[in-house]
C-alpha cells in the first residue's frame, strides 16, 4: 500500500490528464461512431464511410514532419488548449448542421481535415507533455495506461452511443462530447502544469532545419527507423481492415448494429484485459520480441476468424484474438521510443514518425473501400451458391469483405515474418 500511494503521488499530475483527456476521448468517439453509422446508412458504401478516416489523417501525416518543430517552439499546454478548443468549434458546427437538416458527407470531410490538422499539432506536443510531467521509472506503465483507457473506451462507446441514438438521437451524444471536452479543458486550463524544459539551442533554426534534424536522426538511428516501417506497414493492413470491419458487419447475414456494437465492445474488453496485463507485466528481457510476436500473433488469428465467421459470437473471438496482446505490444514500443530518443528531439521525431507511420492509414481505408465496393463484393455477387468462395466466405453483401478479410490475413503475416528478421531492430537491444 506504501508503494502504491507513492506511486499515485509521483504520477499525480499525468494521472488528472490522462483521466480528462480519456473522458474527452471518450465523447469524441462516440460522435465518430454515430457518424459513421450515419454516413453507412445515407450510401451504404464502404468507400464513403471509408474516406471519413481519409481525410482526418491526409493532414495528419502530410503535415506531420513540420509539426515537430512547432511543437518543441511553443507552449505545450496552449498548444494543447488551442487544437481542443478548435476541434469543439468543429464539434458544435456538425450539430448545427444535423438540427437544421442540412449535414452531408462533404461536410463531415472538412471537419474531418481542420481536426486532422489540429491533431498534427496537437499529438507531438501532448507526447512530450506526458514525458515532462511523468518520472522516467514509469514510462513502461503509461503505455499500459493508455490501453486502459483506450480500450475502456472501446467497451462505452458503441454502448453508450447506441442507447443514447435511441433516446436523444445523435444530437444528444455530439451533446454528450461538448460536455466531455469542457471537463478536460478546464481541468488542463486551471489545475494542470506542465513544465516547459530548457529549449535547444538550434531551436531558432528554421521549420524546415528542425525537420530536417528529425529525419537525419532517423538516418542514423536505423533500428527506431526500421521500427516506424515496421508499424507503417501493420497500420496499412490495419486500416483496410478498418475500411472493411463496419461495411461486413452491418451488411452481411448476421450482422447488425447491434452486431457491430457487440464486438467493438469485446474488443474494448479485451484490449482493457490487455492493458492491465501490460500494465503489471515486468520489464521484458527482449522488448524487440514482444513486439514481433505479439503482432504476428495478432495477423495470424483475427482476419482468418472474421473471414470465415457467420455469427457475433465468432466474430468477437476473433477480435479477442485479434486485440489481447495489442496493449502489450504498444507498451513496448512506447518504451524503446522514449528511452531511445532525447527529450529535445522528442516532439521532432515523433512528428517525423507520425508521418512515415502513420502515412498509409489514410491509404489503407481508401484502398479499403475501393476493395470492397469495386472488386470483392462484384466478385462474391456473380459466384455460383455452388462455388468454393460462397462455401468458404458465404453470400450477399458483406461476403466480398469477409474475403477481403481472408486475403489481408496472408499480407499481415509476411510483413510481420519480414520485420522478425531485420537485424537493425534487434540493434536495439544492444
Amino acid at each position: 500500500m506504501k508503494n502504491l500511494k507513492e506511486t499515485l503521488y509521483e504520477m499525480r499530475t499525468f494521472l488528472m490528464l490522462w483521466s480528462t483527456q480519456s473522458l474527452s476521448a471518450l465523447g469524441s468517439g462516440m460522435t465518430s461512431y454515430a457518424l459513421v453509422i450515419w454516413s453507412y446508412s445515407q450510401k451504404g458504401s464502404a468507400l464513403m464511410t471509408a474516406l471519413l478516416m481519409v481525410w482526418s489523417y491526409a493532414p495528419y501525416v502530410i503535415l506531420s514532419i513540420f509539426a515537430g518543430a512547432v511543437s518543441d517552439r511553443w507552449d505545450k499546454k496552449k498548444t494543447m488548449l488551442v487544437c481542443d478548443t478548435v476541434a469543439a468549434i468543429t464539434t458544435v458546427i456538425t450539430l448545427v448542421l444535423l438540427q437544421h437538416d442540412m449535414l452531408q458527407i462533404w461536410h463531415l470531410y472538412v471537419i474531418n481535415a481542420v481536426n486532422g490538422f489540429m491533431n498534427t499539432v496537437q499529438q507531438p506536443a501532448s507526447e512530450v507533455a506526458t514525458t515532462r510531467v511523468l518520472p522516467r521509472k514509469y514510462y513502461q506503465k503509461v503505455g499500459g495506461l493508455r490501453y486502459f483507457s483506450n480500450s475502456l473506451n472501446s467497451i462505452l462507446k458503441p454502448i453508450i452511443a447506441t442507447a443514447v441514438l435511441g433516446i436523444a438521437g445523435i444530437d444528444g451524444v455530439i451533446t454528450i462530447d461538448l460536455l466531455t471536452f469542457a471537463a478536460a479543458f478546464l481541468t488542463l486550463a486551471f489545475l494542470i502544469k506542465i513544465p516547459e524544459g530548457e529549449q535547444p539551442a538550434e531551436i531558432k533554426e528554421s521549420m524546415l532545419t528542425s525537420a530536417k534534424q528529425g529525419i537525419d536522426y532517423l538516418k542514423k538511428e536505423r533500428g527506431i527507423l526500421d521500427l516506424i516501417l515496421f508499424l507503417a506497414a501493420i497500420n496499412l493492413v490495419a486500416s483496410i481492415y478498418d475500411a472493411a470491419f463496419p461495411a461486413m458487419l452491418l451488411s452481411r447475414n448476421g450482422g447488425s448494429e447491434a452486431a457491430l456494437g457487440m464486438v467493438n465492445a469485446v474488443i474494448g474488453a479485451t484490449t482493457l484485459a490487455g492493458s492491465i496485463l501490460s500494465f503489471f507485466v515486468k520489464e521484458p528481457k527482449s522488448r524487440v520480441r514482444v513486439i514481433c510476436n505479439c503482432l504476428l500473433f495478432s495477423m495470424s488469428f483475427e482476419n482468418f476468424i472474421l473471414a470465415f465467421g457467420r455469427t457475433t459470437l465468432v466474430w468477437s473471438i476473433g477480435g479477442f484474438l485479434g486485440w489481447i496482446f495489442i496493449p502489450l505490444m504498444s507498451t513496448n514500443l512506447e518504451a524503446i521510443l522514449r528511452l531511445h530518443i532525447p527529450e529535445s528531439m522528442q516532439g521532432r521525431i515523433y512528428s517525423v514518425r507520425n508521418s512515415l507511420q502513420f502515412f498509409t492509414i489514410p491509404v489503407g481505408y481508401f484502398l479499403g473501400g475501393i476493395l470492397v465496393d469495386q472488386v470483392f463484393e462484384p466478385i462474391m455477387a456473380v459466384q455460383k451458391s455452388s462455388s468454393l468462395l460462397v462455401r468458404m466466405f458465404g453470400s450477399g453483401k458483406g461476403s466480398g469483405a469477409a474475403f477481403l478479410f481472408f486475403v489481408i490475413a496472408f499480407a499481415g503475416i509476411a510483413v510481420c515474418l519480414y520485420f522478425r528478421h531485420d537485424k537493425h531492430l534487434w540493434e536495439l537491444e544492444e
